[in-house]
This record gives structure tokens, sequence and C-alpha cells, in this order.
């Protein structure tokens, strides 16, 4: 541990989310976000809009943030930016101009893939919050992505289960759209699941071997039902709609909560935590709660502000990659596609 602070301002831009924090340590002094509502229009994240907006947001969001945390741009140790992976025009505007800033302040610059940072955000120093310990399990869970983590330090991670199509996120989404819900639709699919019947209808789970996921099926599986019933009955989705959500909702997660367990069971690891934006769902919040006293597991959920797209998980990284030194220079570039 340093003798004095560290400061890290961190930079997140990789979708339609400008972020921007400040952190002491491990202390998240500040955490800004400015949300892009313009794609609610097109029923989803329109690229070139996107990145249009990040370049109007960047500057003041950056202001506040250190406003917010009472820190000078004299006193940062560092600024942390999202590399990867996003959308490439979004991504371009984080990553230029933390350069820039890095460059003009004369302090390192530190590259920062955003999956990881979703994990490590359980390393914030959050009251009333716990750390996992190494190694742990981790269930990335977002519109893009859809992991399981063998976590085994801070900077070593091994994918041992993903997505073969679809990610979790799209499947809630494109299920919200075929309900005629809005953009975005997953946190109303959760918002109606709580008030439906989890049994009411039966949708069948895909049989994917070992650890991996597919959603592509489930999400023609529900395009079917919905028409089928929608062509007898035209007002079945607005009768229906709460038992609907909620039988969506209860088969991903029995899907997700099936690899989960037998992730554990392969690796005997029962430490378990979740990240990314579906890590705000409701529904599966409480499931992995009731895990612990089922299964005997320990689980970690961040707190809510830490699930979606935000800068305190990218600073939280870039602390752990100051204290070893892990820095970059200019010529380090974005990527729409980058490794864990």
């Amino acid at each position: 541990m340093p003798q004095k602070p560290t400061y890290i301002l961190s930079i997140e831009s990789s979708c339609d989310d400008t972020a921007a924090a400040v952190l002491e340590n491990a202390k998240v002094l500040s955490n800004v976000v400015a949300r892009q509502a313009i794609h609610e229009e097109y029923g989803g994240v329109v690229p070139e809009l996107a990145s249009r907006a990040h370049q109007q947001n960047i500057v003041p969001v950056i202001d506040v943030a250190l406003k917010k945390a009472n820190i000078s741009r004299d006193q940062l140790s560092a600024v942390a930016f999202t590399q990867g992976p996003g959308l490439m025009g979004s991504l371009l505007v984080g990553t230029s101009f933390a350069k820039s800033m890095a460059l003009a302040l004369d302090i390192p610059l530190i590259a920062v893939n955003h999956m990881q940072a979703h994990i490590l955000a359980h390393f914030i120093d959050e009251e009333g919050f716990d750390k996992p310990d190494f190694p742990f399990l981790a269930m990335t869970i977002s519109g893009g992505h859809t992991q399981i983590v063998k976590v085994n330090s801070f900077f070593d991670m091994e994918v041992i289960g993903e997505t073969t199509d679809d990610a979790v996120g799209e499947a809630y989404d494109k299920s919200a759209k075929i309900l005629g819900l809005p953009y975005p639709g997953g946190p109303l699919v959760d918002k109606y699941a709580q008030q439906g019947n989890p049994k009411a209808y039966a949708f069948t789970k895909p049989k994917v071997p070992g650890l991996d996921f597919s959603f592509s099926g489930l999400k023609t599986q529900i395009l079917y039902f919905v028409q089928k019933n929608v062509a007898e009955n035209s007002d079945f989705i607005k009768d229906n709609m709460n038992d609907i959500c909620a039988s969506i909702q209860y088969t991903i997660i029995n899907i997700l909560m099936d690899k989960l367990k037998l992730a554990v069971n392969e690796t005997g690891i029962k430490q378990v935590a979740i990240g990314g934006g579906v890590s705000a769902n409701s529904g599966i919040r409480a499931t992995l709660k009731e895990a612990e006293k089922k299964y005997g597991w320990k689980t970690f959920i961040p707190k809510f502000e830490y699930t979606t797209d935000n800068a305190a998980m990218i600073g939280i990284v870039g602390y752990h990659k100051y204290l070893e030194h892990q820095f970059n220079d200019a010529s380090v570039t974005s990527k729409a596609r980058i490794e864990l």
C-alpha cells in the first residue's frame, strides 16, 4: 500500500453511457454517469449517435467528477480508461481524452478491460459489502457478454464458460421488444415479472454441453409463442404481461443457475460473484442470495450503481494496475473485441 493516497481518474465510454469517477486508493470519491436518452427512439443503441454524445458529455462529466471528489487535476496520480470491448466510436472518445489528459498532466495512463472491471468492481471499498477471496467464480452477464470466469488473482482470469451465440442481456431486450416494451426492455421484464406467476408458461431450456450458454433458441421460442397466442387472442400480451415476463425470467435464471451449479461442482470453488448490467436484475440477485443457504455458497452481489456501466469499476482496476506499475504509453489503441 502506498504511503500517500493514490488518486485515479477513470473514464468509461464503451457503449452509450459517458462516465467518470475519482478513486482515493480503493474508495470511490465520485462516480458520475451521463446517460443517452436518444437511443430510446430507435429501440437500441445507434453507434454514430453514441460517439457524438460522448464528445458532448465527456468534458462536463469529468469536470463534475473532479468537483464532487474535491480533487484538483494536479493531485491525480493516473488516468485509467476503458480500452475495450465496446463500440469502436465510443471507445475512441474516451481513449483519446484519457491519452491527452495523461500527457498534459505528465501522469501514467492505464488501459482497462471493461469485462475485467465488472468482475473487480467487488474490490471497491464499500461499507456493508464483502470482498471475495481468490480464487472465486464470477458470472459476467450483460447485453454483450455471458461468461463464467475462474478468477485466480486480480490479473489472472480464465473463462471456463461463455455464450455460443447471444448474450443474456440481448435475450431480455429482444423478449421485451417482442412484447412491445420500449428500449431498454430488460429492466421492464424484471419489473413485470415480480407481479407474475413464473410457472404460468413453460419454455424449453437449451441443451448446451459443458459450461457454455445459448440464448438464440430461447428468443425464437418466445417469438413463436407470442405470435401463436396473439393470433388466437389479440389482447394476449396485455392480459398476461406479468405472467409472460415472469415465465421468461424464470427460464433465464434457471439457465444461468444450472451452469453456475455445474461450475461450482467442477471447480470445487464455492465463492460466487456476479457482475455486468444484468446483475442489476432483482430475480437473479434474489436467486443468488438463496443459493447461499441452499448450496452453502458464499455469494457476492455488487452495489447497484456498480452493476451497469460505470467508471468506478474502471478506477478500481486502474488502482490495482497502478500498484503494479502496469502503465501504457500513447501507442495504446481501443479494441472493439478484447480477450479477458
